[in-house]
This record gives C-alpha cells, sequence and structure tokens, in this order.
C-alpha cells in the first residue's frame, strides 16, 4: 500500500512540476461565464495573447466580451486588447477554425450557444446567408460591426 501511495505522489509531484505557468496549459473554465469549455466544443473559441499565452472561451459571445473589456478579468493579465495577437473561432457548418477578424457573424438566429442567445460564426458571407435560409438570423455581420453594447444586448 506505502508503494502504491508513494508511485501516485512521485507520479502526482511530477506532472506539477512539469507545468510553470498557467499559460503553458490553457484554461478549462470560461473567464467570462464559468462553464467548461471542452463541454461545448461547436462553439468554443481561442485568443492568443502577444506573450503567447492562450485563452479558450466557450462561445463566441465571451470571447467578444473579453476581448472589449479584458480589464474585468485582472486574473489574465490584459489591459486592453492591444494585448491581443490572434483570435480564433469555429465555423458552425464545418468545424473548422477562422482567424475571428475575418469572419463573419450570425446574429438572431433559432441556434442557441451554451450561454444563451450567441453570434455564429463562419468563414464566409455566403456560407452564414446559406446558414440564415435554414435557422433563421437578423443579421449578418463582420468582426468590426461587433460591439460590447452587441454583447450586453444579448445576455439581457
Amino acid at each position: 500500500m506505502r508503494r502504491v501511495f508513494l508511485v501516485l505522489l512521485i507520479l502526482f509531484v511530477s506532472l506539477s512540476a512539469s507545468e510553470s505557468a498557467w499559460g503553458d496549459k490553457p484554461n478549462t473554465l470560461d473567464p467570462v461565464y464559468k462553464l467548461k469549455v471542452d463541454d461545448y466544443p461547436k462553439f468554443s473559441t481561442e485568443m492568443v495573447l502577444k506573450s503567447g499565452k492562450r485563452i479558450r472561451f466557450c462561445c463566441v459571445k465571451a470571447m467578444i466580451h473579453f476581448y472589449f473589456t479584458p480589464y474585468r478579468y485582472p486574473e489574465y493579465g490584459v489591459k486592453s486588447s492591444e494585448e491581443i495577437d490572434k483570435i480564433f473561432v469555429k465555423d458552425y457548418l464545418d468545424g473548422k477554425e477562422v482567424d475571428a477578424k475575418k469572419a463573419w457573424y450570425v446574429f438572431g438566429s433559432r441556434v442557441v450557444g451554451p450561454h444563451g442567445d450567441d453570434l455564429i460564426p463562419f468563414a464566409s458571407k455566403s456560407r452564414a446567408e446559406l446558414f440564415v435560409k435554414r435557422y433563421g438570423g437578423s443579421r449578418i455581420m463582420p468582426f468590426m460591426k461587433l460591439s460590447a453594447g452587441l454583447v450586453r444586448y444579448l445576455d439581457m
């Protein structure tokens, strides 16, 4: 019994020592909504900071909220969106990773994300239009049209 305990202790210590900071391993909980990111693979997004650290989110709405108000989450050390290097979303139709700033977003569809109404991302405007024909949507917009006010509206 002692040997089993000793082996488990050594294994635990060696695994803990291999991770020097939280940045080496991406977060498992969404910083905004505190939901498990891995529970929502179709909606999950990722942000890469200029420091190289990665932050994952359960949905586009959470990522946009963080993007416009990073100072609300001091534990991540991001003071402004200037410190963000890259942002990735997944095209809702095929799950392929897309640069969030080049993606198109559907607002007001019947598809609900992990935390209610959400922005559904697509690699192109034509893919977003195809989605709207099936699931509805009141607007299709590029990243530059997204705002913190829109996210607050979605959270109402």
